[in-house]
């Protein structure tokens, strides 16, 4: 199964440390090795990003920074994991390197496994009323 884990933190606006980058490339390139990370990547400041909203038939965009949020998206990251508990056991090790902030961890959508089976089946049942 996989997991995308949504790293969000209170944001910085200056680069990481050399010793920082050195301790995230070594966790990068252990999971890369091991087969559980398969994908990664940080976020720049949000003040070189968007947000584009629709409400209704109206689309809004605003330009970053995004000040009135304490937390912005960091980054993000594939796992690659026989459990969710497994999941969270990475994320717990990913944290401890990145510091301080969160991380949301979704079951990424597979088609023809048993989760995603029984929650099409209940999104159906549920639009049937």
């Amino acid at each position: 199964m996989r997991f995308l884990s949504i790293y969000k933190t209170a944001e910085r606006n200056t680069p990481p440390t050399q010793q920082e980058m050195a301790n995230m490339g070594k966790l990068i390139e252990e999971g890369m090795k091991a087969g559980w990370l398969v994908s990664t990547e940080g976020c720049l400041p949000s003040t070189l990003g968007g947000r584009v909203r629709r409400a209704g038939e109206k689309i809004t965009v605003t330009d970053g920074p995004f000040t009135e949020t304490r937390e912005v998206v960091g980054g993000f990251a594939i796992l690659k994991t026989s459990s969710k508990e497994e999941a969270i056991e990475l994320t717990r090790k990913f944290l401890k390197v990145a510091g301080e902030g969160e991380c949301e961890l979704r079951q990424l959508y597979e088609q023809g496994t048993e989760p995603c089976a029984n929650a099409h089946e209940a999104a159906e049942v549920a639009l049937r009323g």
